[in-house]
């Protein structure tokens, strides 16, 4: 796939994004899902090693194509790594399905309601490798815990400087301000939040576009603005925390968005699982998930 090709998936394909970008801290506990308990490595390196081994199979799997995932968001190890012997961007182009990276080093300590993400001094170098390997694009994640004006304003001003950056290079970003679920003023935080992101929209030179990864919101059409806006290639859901039939659920009802699902995806999946178990609860996964992405349910005005 050329980058147009990539664009036109992006912007109009019948599928969803599949999050398998779990990294560092996140790693031991996605193993602990997968079957695979803390102790069964002795270091880093191979506790990354067993993460990869799980993408791969993923990847290589006959129930991951092109054809419902649209794209995927990598780790940078997953990224350098390969697939079959391939580089892992090329394995996933070839199976027609568009490779992101996640670039963001974890998160500042909470202040004003929100989390910051922390610097990323050698972005530029890695957007150049990442883009050298076949990367479409980037994810960048923030949290907001809280309806704070002032702080969800800091969210979305740092998260399209990062944007800058990243389509400099030439890439996509999707621009992550998650709302934390588990938010008291969770409602209040979706509408700050969506007005923020058209303020910075509107604000975006013409012939720019980014994609939006947000969480679902509390009232259904919340985001549909931002679904319609010009300047936004597509806009993707987290699951954030929600099992699959409850996250394919709140997905279904809201038009337009489609899914970027990480636990939510792998959580039926286990190391022990013999070959055809596992493509079998793969695919079940990723043909709720595709539903909840495609097939939308009316949601009736109160």
């Amino acid at each position: 796939m050329q980058t147009s090709e990539m664009t036109a998936k992006m912007a109009a394909g019948n599928g969803f994004i599949a999050a398998l970008d779990q990294s560092g801290g996140s790693t031991p506990k996605a193993l602990a899902g997968y079957g695979i308990a803390e102790g069964a490595w002795s270091s880093d390196e191979e506790m990354f090693g067993l993460i990869h081994d799980m993408r791969a199979r993923i990847i290589r799997s006959a129930t991951f194509t092109g054809d419902k995932v649209i794209g995927a968001i990598l780790f940078e190890r997953t990224m350098d790594g390969t697939v079959d012997g391939v580089p892992t961007p090329a394995a996933l182009i070839a199976k027609g399905v568009v490779p992101f990276i996640k670039i963001d080093k974890g998160l500042e300590d909470e202040a004003n309601g929100v989390q910051l993400m922390k610097p990323m001094p050698e972005l530029d170098a890695l957007l150049t490798r990442a883009k050298a390997l076949g990367v479409y694009g980037t994810k960048e994640r923030s949290v907001i815990n809280s309806a704070n004006a002032e702080g969800i304003a800091a969210v979305v001003a740092q998260q399209f400087a990062v944007g800058q950056q990243v389509l400099a290079h030439g890439m996509m970003p999707i621009i992550e301000p998650e709302v934390n679920i588990k938010s008291a003023t969770r409602a209040d935080c979706d509408t700050i939040l969506r007005d923020e992101l058209l303020k910075a929209l509107d604000a975006l030179p013409a012939g720019q576009q980014v994609m939006l990864k947000l969480s679902l919101p509390v009232v259904p059409g919340t985001f549909d603005a931002l679904v319609e806006h010009p300047k936004v290639l597509r806009v993707v859901a987290l699951s954030g925390g929600y099992k699959r039939p409850e996250a394919c659920v709140e997905l279904a009802r809201n038009k337009g968005i489609i899914a970027s699902f990480s636990r939510a995806l792998l959580e039926d999946l286990r190391a022990q699982m013999s070959d055809a178990e596992f493509d079998a609860a793969l695919g079940a996964a990723i043909d709720e998930i595709h539903a909840g992405s495609t097939r939308k349910t009316a949601v009736l005005a109160a």
